[in-house]
């Protein structure tokens, strides 16, 4: 984060030497208020240029196995330009070299963890273990210790969902 704040104030120094710039051109004729206008507008675009370029970014960091299940895109108050051009805010993966695959009374079940991302001051991601079964499409949350199915949360999955494409692809 510390770096994200120096490269904040660093694209305000140079968008307040452009403004410098711009003033020396036109022989002082332009008001002097342009310099730290030109500074917070160097700040602001980095700002914003650095939210909109943190998804591609996270999934470039994740291995190549991974599946993207999800993302969730809100416009925020404080972010006016989100109610134009949707940023994304969080997403959802699941990594395809890790499921577990077996078969229970001949149903295909297949264990899985989902990983969730949302973009904060300091990132977040949460995990969370599910088993899945694919004819029924069934999808239920496992407890940590010990790995046993918490029903009461069970829900089923539409036909086209994408997790389930993503996990029961080859089951």
């Amino acid at each position: 984060m510390i770096w994200h704040l120096i490269a904040a104030a660093f694209a305000g120094l140079g968008a307040a030497g452009i403004g410098l710039l711009l003033r020396m051109l036109s022989r002082q004729r332009l008001p002097r208020w342009i310099v730290p206008v030109c500074a917070g507008l160097g700040m602001l675009g980095y700002q914003i240029n650095h939210e909109y370029a943190w998804f591609e970014h996270k999934r470039a960091q994740l291995p190549a196995s991974t599946r993207l299940v999800s993302t969730e895109q809100t416009p925020v108050l404080w972010r006016p330009w989100t109610y134009l051009v949707p940023l994304t805010s969080g997403f959802t993966v699941v990594d395809r070299d890790n499921l577990v695959r077996s078969r229970t009374n001949d149903q295909p079940l297949v264990e899985f963890i989902l990983y969730r991302f949302e973009m904060a001051n300091a990132d977040r991601v949460q995990h969370q273990a599910y088993l899945l079964n694919c004819s029924a499409r069934e999808l239920v949350p496992l407890a940590d210790e010990p790995r046993r199915p918490r029903t009461e949360a069970l829900r089923r999955l539409a036909a086209g969902d994408p997790l389930l494409q993503a996990v029961c692809r080859d089951a």
